[in-house]
């Protein structure tokens, strides 16, 4: 398929560099990735990334910044804004911060005060870092308290109120990291009323399933939402806030700039104007009620194999997969996955108990190899590698079943080329 490198520069100075980058192409292109958070972006999305606006410092916002030659980067942002704005029906958005967890810290620096308690999912539940996490900013700033879920997988919204009700919060988080069912927004939006608390609801996994309307949007309950732009929004790496509350918007925008963040990359901001656009045209509605099929028949398949998975299934993008009935944790089966050419990531299992570090699970997706072209039939036949690997680990014929799952991965990844 050639060298990738071209595709920014004519002749390459930097050898080593170009190698690697090319070297992670090939990988890309010659591997079934699964994990939940990564996509493969558009051809006009890396063009719009490698561009010139990267030279370009515009600390502030449209219309009013701190440096001057700044017309032409505030159209694209202005571009992003208004895009985003109406993918998600709101009416206020902020397209800066860098990543999700920037976008997260800005939420919490602009409704919150160090000290104030905040309510989120626990992060061995399939909660995110940046939802309380005792070793990040929001589990040190503030007092954090964790809510779980119960013994079928499914969110506690019993513990959720009676948390609330017990500790006050200031800030309710709902969304979630490995997570594969629907969130009632409405709920939460209920018990958040019922605490005076605001509701900030992450959807940075749900994203591209929101705007196609396959999955719940919190529009019209959250007083906050965040997202990142590179998971089944399929857009450039970054995080974006959004809102209907006009106060709220002030204070989000002074929590990015200047709270957090300096001036942002208007290279990405560009690049995720072009993604929006993408999600805005209606062949991506058709993209994420595949992303969707394709993920309930890998889940399904992998559950006929006899293997359980969190919660009993799935309604997104991902599933976490339960491995206690065979003989390999979650770390030794990524890594065995890998060797195959077949991405994920460990994951812990709810009442995990097995250290994070090893995990009784792994969590699968299927955004990215929907982008390539891979359907039902196609992910059921990656379940049934996945499940030949795993059950033959440690068995005499295992390294003939490794080299023979390896031959399959390769050729289905030659019928699906990336970038070709």
């Amino acid at each position: 398929m050639g060298c990738f490198c071209g595709y920014f520069s004519n002749e390459i100075t930097d050898k080593e560099l170009f190698a690697a980058i090319n070297d992670e192409l090939h990988r890309q292109q010659n591997q079934i990735e699964l994990i939940a958070s990564e996509n493969f972006v558009s051809r006009e999305v890396l063009t719009a990334l490698g561009s010139v606006m990267t030279n370009k410092y515009a600390e502030g916002y449209p219309g009013k910044r701190y440096y001057c030659g700044c017309e032409h980067v505030d159209v694209a942002e202005t571009l992003a804004i208004d895009r985003l704005c109406k993918l998600f029906d709101c009416k206020f958005a902020n397209v800066q911060p860098h990543s999700g967890a920037q976008a997260n810290l800005s939420v919490l620096y602009a409704l919150a005060n160090p000290g104030d308690t905040i309510l989120g999912m626990n992060l061995e539940m399939g909660g995110h870092l940046t939802h309380g996490a005792a070793p990040t900013i929001s589990g040190k700033w503030f007092k954090a308290v964790g809510y779980g879920i119960n013994e079928d997988g499914l969110l506690d919204y019993n513990q959720v109120k009676k948390l609330a009700e017990e500790h006050r919060p200031k800030v309710i988080i709902c969304g979630a990291s490995s997570y594969p069912r629907k969130i009632d927004f409405k709920r939460f939006r209920e018990i958040a009323d019922s605490v005076g608390a605001y509701l900030f609801a992450d959807i940075a996994h749900y994203a591209g399933l929101i705007v196609a309307g396959l999955y719940p949007s919190p529009i019209n309950y959250a007083d906050v939402i965040t997202s990142t732009t590179h998971k089944t929004l399929r857009g450039p790496r970054g995080g974006v806030i959004m809102t209907n509350n006009a106060d709220l918007a002030k204070k989000i925008n002074s929590a990015v700039f200047p709270g957090v963040q300096g001036g942002p990359q208007m290279h990405t901001i560009a690049a995720k104007a072009v993604a929006f656009k993408e999600a805005l045209n209606p062949e991506f509605k058709e993209y994420a009620k595949r992303v969707l099929e394709n993920s309930i028949a890998m889940a399904n398949r992998l559950k006929e194999c006899g293997l359980n998975i969190v919660s009993g299934g799935t309604d997104s993008h991902l599933s976490v997969v339960d491995l206690t009935k065979l003989s390999v944790n979650g770390k030794v089966a990524a890594h065995e996955l890998d060797k195959v050419g077949i991405t994920c990531n460990k994951n812990a299992i709810p009442f995990d108990k097995l250290p994070p570090f090893q995990t009784s699970g792994i969590r699968i997706g299927s955004a990215a190899m929907t982008t390539r072209g891979l359907g039902k039939n196609e992910f059921i036949k990656i379940a049934d590698l996945i499940y030949k690997v795993l059950s033959n680990y440690g068995k005499s014929c295992y390294e003939s079943v490794k080299d023979e799952v390896k031959a399959e991965t390769l050729s289905l990844c030659a019928k699906f080329p990336l970038y070709k």
